[in-house]
């Protein structure tokens, strides 16, 4: 899948959605078909440059638990505990972006301070983060929206590359750094309760 935006292509495989339509194929193709999981959003990296923005804007510490959701190849944790110091989570629905993370944690020598898992983001539990890093889509952000605030304590800072929350939840700062847009947030009780609110 290849969209054309300013922001260049959008780089995650992170979500898997709920029904999973498959061609109706025979044998070994059709076991193949079922094990490969459906990627809501492509991968394309977010280069190194705008990785650093995140953090910086972010304000990644020492003492911060990085998730990154959809991680892709992990840099972002990878380099949040490298440079930073800090603990991090990624979580990508496919195999082969997970491996390929433990790999670079190892060549890096992070791998005490990282974890990976393959998950589906809409079943996932980012409760111990206090920074969430995005790149997705703008659909994927708004559907996972109310989880965040549901899950997130307040005062977790919430970064995304190139895609926005949605109108009715503007960004606290917007950057840009070449032809890339980073945008933060921090959750408040507000959140929570408006999350609740809408559970009940």
């Amino acid at each position: 899948m290849s969209i054309d935006t300013r922001e260049g292509l959008t780089r995650r495989t992170a979500v898997a959605a709920p029904v999973l339509l498959l061609p109706f194929v025979h044998g070994a193709g059709a076991q193949e078909a079922a094990a490969a999981p459906r990627l809501d959003v492509p991968y394309v990296p977010t280069n190194m440059e705008t990785v650093q923005k995140m953090l910086d804007m972010a304000q990644v510490r020492q003492n911060d638990v990085v998730y990154d959701l959809g991680c892709g190849d992990g840099r972002i944790v990878i380099t949040a505990a490298k440079e930073r110091g800090a603990r991090g989570v990624g979580i990508d629905i496919n195999p082969e972006r997970i491996a390929e993370a433990h790999a670079n944690a190892r060549k890096e020598g992070v791998t005490r301070r990282v974890q990976f898992r393959v998950g589906n983001l809409f079943e996932a539990d980012f409760a111990p983060a206090t920074v969430v890093t995005l790149y997705l889509l703008p659909e994927v952000n708004l559907k996972l929206r109310p989880q965040l605030w549901r899950q997130l304590k307040p005062g977790t800072r919430v970064v995304s590359h190139a895609f926005d929350m949605g109108d009715d939840w503007p960004p606290e700062d917007t950057q840009r750094i070449g032809h890339n847009t980073v945008y933060r947030w921090t959750i408040l009780r507000s959140h929570k309760a408006a999350a609740a609110r809408r559970s009940t």
